[in-house]
């Protein structure tokens, strides 16, 4: 089942189309990951999910239900550039933005326990957002975000601002989430944590979708049969259904190849062909990274055409 479902969503600035006919499915409980360059389209689909602003064309549900204000406070949303009142104190920033959600003053205490002892920050209860470093307004945002323990989270870059110890503490409490039944558009231009988090995932670029699917899938379909070989002798001319797209001498010694086979070519045939005239320290498929699959994809998408996979 979707937690949130976009049809044909179109939003136009004057003469600028920020949106042009989206359509997304997000599955209930898992982490999509919102893709694409700057000026794609990202924010404008995330300020129409959280309803402020509107589309031009077409709708969105919210488990099935037309988005209507009620679904507001079903949504924690992180947004790239952060929201917290400079002046105010950490403890009274955090219950009064609960309570803006619909918590109780008691209730968001009592919430508020577990992340204080999880982010070990007791003592800036009474220190002003100001007197905090990035990093710490940044835990400080996450905790008012998921607080009110929303069925969608928005993280806008959420890892923005951390050094790799608390990163990591972040991504693990987004996988708990997950786990829990939270479900988390994920919108960053780091693709390794789209590659280690995401479930799902689509690709905007100027203005439109040009990929969507699941993220295994998507991997799968961009496989070439190109492997990467470390040998111990330099490779000989090899033959058709072989061809070599880079060979050098590697530091420590051996030689590593980039070889894409022949569709008809599998890896046992590619070790025989070796083994008569050389030790093969290594062998692994080059499957394409989440990295080169968003590069690709975009130049790709000069051209009008649409990848999407079910």
């Amino acid at each position: 089942m979707e937690l949130i479902k976009t049809e044909h969503i179109t939003k136009r600035y004057s003469e600028h189309v920020a949106l042009d006919d989206v359509s997304i499915t997000i599955p209930t409980g898992s982490i999509f990951g919102l893709l694409g360059p700057n000026g794609a389209g990202k924010t404008s689909l995330i300020r129409i999910i959280t309803q402020i602003t509107a589309a031009d064309e077409g709708r969105v549900y919210f488990q099935e239900e037309k988005l209507a204000p009620h679904h507001v406070s079903k949504i924690g949303y992180l947004p790239e550039e952060r929201g917290l009142y400079k002046k105010m104190k950490v403890g009274e920033q955090l219950i009064y933005l609960s309570q803006l959600k619909g918590l109780r003053k008691a209730e968001v205490k009592r919430k508020l326990k577990y992340w204080i002892d999880k982010f070990e920050i007791g003592s800036w209860w009474n220190k002003t957002v100001e007197e905090l470093s990035k990093g710490m307004q940044q835990k400080v945002q996450f905790i008012a975000t998921v607080l009110h323990e929303p069925e969608l989270l928005i993280l806008d870059e959420p890892f923005s601002g951390f050094d790799p110890i608390n990163a990591n503490i972040i991504k693990e409490e987004i996988l708990q989430l997950r786990d829990k039944g939270a479900t988390i558009i994920f919108s960053t231009h780091r693709m390794e944590s789209v590659e280690e988090l995401c479930d799902y995932m689509a690709l905007l670029n100027k203005s439109k979708k040009v990929l969507d699917g699941k993220k295994k899938d998507i991997k799968e379909a961009y496989r070439s049969n190109t492997f990467i070989v470390d040998t111990q002798a330099e490779l000989p001319l090899l033959p058709a259904g072989y061809q070599v797209i880079a060979s050098n001498r590697h530091e420590d010694g051996f030689f590593r190849s980039r070889i894409k086979l022949d569709p008809h070519i599998d890896t046992n045939a590619l070790l025989s062909l070796f083994t008569g005239f050389t030790t093969v320290c290594g062998l692994k498929e080059d499957i394409p990274s989440i990295n080169d699959i968003f590069i690709e994809t975009v130049n790709q998408s000069q051209v009008p055409q649409k990848l999407v996979i079910k």
